[in-house]
């Protein structure tokens, strides 16, 4: 069992949350499939204090959609004291905060990633979290900056004295972006460092790569994220057949014009027939008429045609 705060989860696999992917129809279907703790998508703490339509949208959650967890970026005390008070409205189980984000517009912010250059400014934020939320708290971070300040365990060193219940390390660096190898040590020298719950990621894209992980780094946890799309049966370690994916990807196109609307929801959903359809033969064709789909008959026609 893994035991972050209060929170106690009888899987140690954990849903990753994505920009413009973990949406509540892909939370539900991971679940499904055994993702026991999803994450809503990265929130940015100005758009939390402007109650945007956007972000609502985001925060939409289901009597199933638990435990639920919400990940928080930002730099700036005033907006991170407002994102909190505005995240009492909510119900979730969980608050992680972003320092790993390595995306430009982010990062010239001075947010997400580049906290790792500032692990005493990191420290001193994490505490404002701690102190202005009741659920757990946790931090995602890096193995550091560049490769010449890989400093992933000062870092978690300084969050874990700021209070918080576990610590997310993404084993890449912040130049490196989502290229290049993993860097297991790192991981490792932050599990053999804390007291609380450390959870890897990077590169969790099947069973034997997420064995790897736990093997090489002793971590708590393994937090899946870009190995999941188009691929919930990764929670389960198996491979369905190709009847079984055209199931899922109907279940999940339906859900997505159930949730947002027609129109919305198969724009939003063009993205998965890609990764759904990975490993098909001669669908190239049916990737391209797939991105120009505008109604969900015509996107449940493609599906048929490439099954």
């Amino acid at each position: 069992m893994l035991k972050i705060g209060d929170l106690k989860l009888k899987s140690r696999l954990i849903l990753a949350p994505m920009a413009g992917i973990s949406d509540l129809p892909f939370r539900l279907l991971c679940r499904k499939f055994g993702a026991e703790l999803a994450f809503v998508e990265m929130i940015n703490a100005r758009s939390i204090g402007h109650k945007s339509r956007r972000t609502r949208s985001m925060l939409s959650t289901s009597t199933k959609d638990k435990p639920l967890g919400i990940q928080l970026l930002g730099s700036e005390e005033p907006y991170i004291r407002k994102a909190l008070q505005v995240l009492k409205e909510y119900r979730f189980d969980i608050l992680d905060f972003n320092a790993a984000c390595p995306a430009k517009k982010v990062v010239r912010r001075g947010e997400g990633a580049s906290l790792m250059k500032d692990p005493k400014k990191l420290s001193k934020l994490l505490k404002l979290v701690v102190k202005g939320t009741k659920a757990p708290v946790t931090v995602k971070i890096r193995s550091g900056w560049d490769k010449d300040s890989v400093n992933a365990r000062e870092v978690a060193l300084y969050a874990e004295d700021a209070g918080v219940a576990g610590v997310f390390v993404h084993g890449r660096t912040k130049v490196q972006g989502y290229g290049g190898s993993v860097d297991y040590k790192s991981i490792k020298e932050v599990k053999k460092a804390l007291k609380v719950p450390v959870i890897a990621s990077g590169d969790i894209f099947s069973a034997a790569l997420i064995n790897k992980m736990f093997d090489e780094t002793g971590a708590d946890a393994v937090a899946v994220a870009r190995g999941a799309l188009g691929n919930p049966w990764i929670f389960q370690d198996r491979k369905p057949d190709k009847k079984e994916v055209i199931q899922i990807m109907t279940e999940h196109l339906n859900s997505c014009v159930d949730f947002y609307g027609e129109k919305r929801g198969v724009i939003i959903w063009r993205k998965f027939f890609g990764w759904y359809t990975k490993g098909f033969r001669k669908v190239r064709p049916l990737r391209e008429k797939s991105s120009r789909a505008k109604t969900s008959d015509e996107m449940l026609d493609i599906i048929r045609e490439a099954a």
